[in-house]
């Protein structure tokens, strides 16, 4: 692949500030408390110190900006989370051993942190109220094959379907939570947390646990769904 030359480098460079200038000036709009469906073209250039011109250059319109930041957001979330996805039970096990966190969360955390600005505006009051669940879909469809591998039979199904959506939506109420408090736990921190806090049974924080047989629960629960399905 042939070298970019000096002046081609040189706008590619230019090309890529514009373009990070731009989103934090989307972050900064939206954490000063203006709303997304307000945000203009004018005000991005000025906070960004550019011109309209040059945001039509890289952008047909508002609409087309935002799905673009947040595509880019999405891509490298979806990636970190399929690294997550890629490790067994025996990998997680260990690292519960070792008390050390789920492999994979301290570099999807380190990254939720390092671009907070776009990500927290987003998912702030002032954001897009769609953002934190098209999150949830990218979370579920990433993880969703891989956490059906050496389930139980019994647990598939509509069963399952309600615990992927109780794991995803608890994992991102969790991350939100970070982001409200101002990010002051490290990811390092987060991560540990995360991790322990998926296997902490009813009782456990006050000495008394709850065992509970998940897969004949979730037989049981299967056999009246069919039992009110048949009448």
């Amino acid at each position: 692949m042939p070298l970019l030359s000096g002046a081609a480098a040189k706008s590619d460079r230019r090309s890529l500030r514009s373009q990070h200038l731009l989103r934090q000036a989307l972050a900064d709009e939206l954490n000063a408390g203006e709303d997304l469906t307000r945000v203009t073209v004018a005000a991005l250039a000025e906070r960004a110190g550019t011109s309209r011109r040059t945001f039509y250059t890289h952008y047909r319109d508002i609409p087309d900006f935002i799905e673009r930041v947040e595509g880019d957001v999405f891509d490298k979330i979806r990636e970190l989370i399929a690294g997550i996805a890629a490790r067994d039970l025996a990998a997680l096990y260990h690292s519960i051993d070792e008390l050390e966190p789920a492999p994979g969360t301290v570099e999807l955390l380190a990254y939720l942190k390092r671009d907070s600005d776009v990500i927290g505006a987003l998912l702030g009051p002032s954001g897009d109220p769609a953002f934190a669940q098209r999150l949830m879909e990218l979370a579920r469809e990433t993880l969703a094959e891989r956490m059906k591998m050496g389930i139980f039979p019994g647990a598939l199904g509509t069963f399952f379907d309600y615990y992927l959506t109780y794991v995803v939506s608890a994992e991102i109420g969790v991350v939100q939570r970070w982001f409200a408090n101002g990010l002051k736990e490290s990811p390092e921190t987060m991560a540990r947390i995360m991790t322990v806090i998926a296997f902490v049974r009813p009782g456990d924080l006050y000495g008394m646990p709850i065992d509970i047989n998940v897969p004949e629960y979730g037989m049981k629960l299967m056999s009246l769904q069919f039992e009110n399905e048949e009448n």
